[in-house]
């Protein structure tokens, strides 16, 4: 999920961005986790988010002081991949999409996507080296891992064919899913 966020976003505004794995911010636009300064908490997430986003000390300072600050913090604090000017932030996040979707398997970054949040809450390494394990080892054996190897040699763009609707191995995920 790519975030193209073309103007301020302050509170909510921002929170629902969080979950998004890349953001790309409008370079005159301001952010700010303003939720302390209005007597609140944080909301959508953010709480759980914003540390993973930029690390704990910033994401206290920003939620502490509740101050709006200049889309130049926010790239600086690892908020934001990129500014650019309003009117070009959506095209610049569409062709990130595109490399996204040129070069990646689109079962392979599913599967990694979820790897990647979901090994964050992980308290050992070990938890890592088996997820990893089962995924290498299902999709290994999949059209998609030849396919890979074949572009790569013949230095050519790879024709991905398998889905994340319909391809996913049988055993993904390999967690159990949080009861709500």
């Amino acid at each position: 999920m790519i975030g193209a966020i073309n103007g301020s976003a302050v509170g909510v505004g921002i929170s629902m961005t969080l979950p998004m794995d890349i953001r790309l911010l409008a370079d005159n636009a301001k952010v700010g986790f303003v939720f302390t300064g209005r007597g609140i908490a944080p909301d959508g997430a953010a709480s759980w988010f914003l540390p993973r986003v930029v690390g704990i000390n910033q994401a206290l300072e920003w939620v502490l002081t509740a101050r709006v600050f200049k889309a130049e913090e926010a790239l600086a604090g690892g908020l934001v991949r990129s500014l650019h000017p309003a009117d070009q932030v959506l095209s610049m996040a569409k062709a990130l999409a595109a490399e996204i979707a040129t070069n990646a398997a689109p079962v392979s970054a599913s599967i990694s996507r979820g790897l990647l949040w979901r090994m964050l809450g992980e308290s050992h390494p070990m938890a890592a080296h088996r997820a990893d394990s089962e995924a290498i080892y299902d999709l290994g054996r999949k059209p998609d891992a030849r396919e890979g190897v074949t572009a790569f040699l013949e230095k050519r763009a790879a024709a991905w064919s398998l889905s994340p609707t319909a391809d996913l191995p049988p055993t993904y995920p390999w967690w159990s899913r949080p009861e709500y």
